[in-house]
Order: C-alpha cells, then structure tokens, then sequence
C-alpha cells in the first residue's frame, strides 16, 4: 500500500489510474497508521507529510538510516557503511560552509547592510539539496555566495530602495553605463561591489578550467533577475495588482530559478556544454515547472507575513482579485497549480530532452527543496525552527559508528 502510495506521485497529466490510486492509498493509510507497528507507522506518517518523490536525497538520506537501523532484518555491515558513508561526506560539507563562513566574515557585508537577512547557512543549505555528492563542491561554493548576495538584492528592492535608486541599481547591472555606480547610494555601492567581486571569482575559475562560455550565462541571469526585482518595484510603488498570467510572467523570473539553474550547471563540469546552458536558459518546460513550484510554494506560505511588511502583490492576492474568492479559496486553487506542475516535471524527466538526464536533476532537486522548506511555513526567512534543525543534522549531527 505504502509503494503504490509513492509511485502514485510519479504520474503525468492524464494518467487517471495512478490520480485515483493516490486517493485510495492516502484514504487507506490514514485509516490504518494507527493500527501498525511503531516503525511502519513512522514511516507512513513521513510519506503521508511529504512523499518520497518530493523529499529532498541528503535529508532522506539521514532519515532512513535511522529507520533502517531499528529494522530487526537490517544488514549490520551495510548499516555501518551507510553511517561511515554519511559521516565523510559531511565532513566535505563542513568543509565548504567553514569556507562561506570565512568569506561572509571577511566581506562583513550584514554589518554595513543591517536591514538585510544574514541567510548565508540557509543559502548553503539550498546548495546541497540541489546536489549533495562531493564532486560538486565548486557548484555549492558558488550557489552559496551568490544567493546569499541575490537575498540582500532582493531585501533592497522588497524593502529598503526607492524606486529612484533601484531604477539606477538595475542600469548598473545591466553594465550599459559605468557611470551609473557612482550614482548608487553608498549602502548600493557596498552589494554591487561584492557582486562583482564574486563574478570576478567566477569568470577567473571559468577561464582556469577552460569553460570562459559559461560566465556569459551566469551574467545574463542576474540582468533578468534585475529587470523582474524592478518591475515587481513599479507594481508596488504604484499599488499596481496584476492578473495572474501577467503576474507569473515576471515572478517566474524572480523566483531565481533561472539563475539557480545556471550556477548549478557550472559546477557540473564538462556535461554541461554550451548547447546545455542555451536549453536551460531557453526556459524550457521543467524550467517553468520548477519556477512554477518554487514560486508558489514560498507565496502560499509566506503571503501573510510578506503582506504586513509591505510587498508587492502576491500570487495569492492576484488570484484573489481576478476570481474574486477567499484567501483560503485562491491558496487551494494554487496549490493545485503545484500538483499539475509536478505532473509536467515528471512527462519531461519521462520524454527525450536536448540534455543527459543528469542535467535535468538539479531542477528537479530545487523543486524539492521548495516542498521541504515551505511545507508549513516560510522556513527560509522564518528558519530558526524546523529549518535549523534540518541544517543542524546534515551539518552537525554525526552517526555513532
């Protein structure tokens, strides 16, 4: 009952049988998890919150380790190597935030920028759900230090810029006029600097492994983003609620999938060719499933506490207002938009793409990491709970060998 429950998940648009087999396994389990065994019970109760399809591997990896060994059948040397396994390669991971950390110290960036959120562990820990295994260590460095700039970015245009001093902010990412940063206001010039200093870090390792191609996208990416952060400004500044579509348009941009996706593809070394960074930035349909994801997920969860801040209007505000419904209403509708999105990630894993399958699982991992942080709250700006205590046992917890 409880594999028929998972593969459910893995069904397209259309496929009616594994539609209704999900309904009768989640009906049955409900039912019966209180009459199982301890173990089972746990372990149906972790599927039925989040199934196995859309949990993040390094997460569940540890999770089932600890429920592998209270099985009375478990294989001890296999348990044991399973744990030594774990153990080594947090020790990477260790590694690597012990090097953000040096980084985020010596920039001192939350000091001269006090109003933005200091988020560069949960930025890291975004890195490893998209991929996890050592040889991508360059990629989580990377993913690392520039989303943790691109979350400071995002709280200047969300919370602290006029819309004067983003209009210049933006030109001054664009690069069409140099002269534009001596303009920026000085808490502007602090970001952009590191901005650049991080692309400079990145177009040095691009030219040392011969990929100089690359750095072209990763540009590119951030003069998307720039251009979606401002347009959401002008929707804010002039109370301005967009119809869904038009809506999704621009958010898709700034949910920073797109710039996700290329910083992760850089750390894949040479599969990932030219040809598959132009598939990738197309926005091909995964792509827009992903952001699609992403996007609504954070918004159903967050809306409430973004709207007392101040932000521009949500996805739940525009459906809202386009359908005139509920609050509660336009979140189920969205959380729907979700389901049917997971349908069309899985026909593109399923069909021929222009790429080797491997370059598809970095965006499909970012979904996952959408689940898992925004399963009952904002867990990426509200982290100290369930968040913390996620980071804190990849990061922190070793197995007793």
């Amino acid at each position: 009952m409880l594999s028929l429950y998972e593969a459910s998940h893995l069904s397209v648009r259309g496929e009616d049988v594994l539609d209704e087999a999900l309904v009768f396994t989640s009906t049955h389990l409900k039912t019966m998890v209180n009459h199982l065994t301890s173990s089972l019970a746990a372990q149906v109760g972790h599927a039925l919150e989040l199934p196995l399809h859309k949990r993040c591997h390094r997460i569940e990896t540890k999770h089932y380790i600890s429920i592998y060994q209270e099985e009375k059948t478990r294989k001890e040397i296999l348990l044991e190597l399973a744990k030594l396994d774990f153990n080594q390669l947090q020790l990477v991971h260790r590694r690597e935030i012990r090097e953000l950390s040096k980084w985020w110290k010596d920039i001192d960036i939350t000091t001269k920028l006090p109003f933005a959120r200091d988020r560069l562990v949960e930025c890291y820990f975004w890195a490893i759900g998209v991929y996890f295994e050592p040889q991508y260590t360059l990629g989580r460095i990377l993913m690392g230090k520039i989303i943790s700039i691109v979350t400071i970015i995002d709280d200047i245009y969300d919370l602290y810029g006029t819309l004067e001093e983003l209009q210049l902010f933006t030109d001054a990412i664009q690069g069409c006029d140099h002269g534009v940063i001596d303009q920026l206001p000085k808490y502007m010039k602090v970001c952009f600097r590191e901005l650049e200093n991080i692309f400079n870090e990145i177009e040095d390792e691009m030219i040392t492994e011969k990929q100089s191609h690359q750095f072209y996208y990763v540009k590119q990416e951030l003069k998307n983003l720039a251009r979606a952060y401002f347009g959401e400004a002008q929707w804010f500044n002039n109370g301005y609620v967009p119809k869904l579509e038009e809506y999704l348009q621009i958010s898709m941009v700034s949910s920073v999938v797109s710039l996700f996706n290329v910083i992760a593809y850089i750390g894949m070394g040479k599969i990932a060719t030219k040809e598959a960074f132009d598939w990738v930035t197309s926005f091909p349909k995964l792509s827009r499933s992903s952001g699609l994801i992403c996007r609504l997920m954070d918004e159903i969860k967050s809306n409430k506490f973004e709207q007392k801040r101040g932000h521009v209007a949500s996805s739940v505000q525009c459906y809202m207002k386009e359908y005139e419904v509920s609050e509660e209403e336009a979140c189920k509708k969205l959380q729907k938009m979700v389901e049917m999105a997971w349908k069309d990630m899985n026909n593109e894993c399923l069909a021929p793409t222009p790429v080797p399958f491997p370059l598809l699982m970095p965006i499909v991992n970012l979904s996952r990491m959408s689940e898992f942080i925004y399963m009952y709250e904002d867990g990426f700006t509200e982290s100290s709970g369930r968040t913390k205590e996620s980071i804190a046992s990849l990061l922190v917890d070793r197995f007793i060998v």
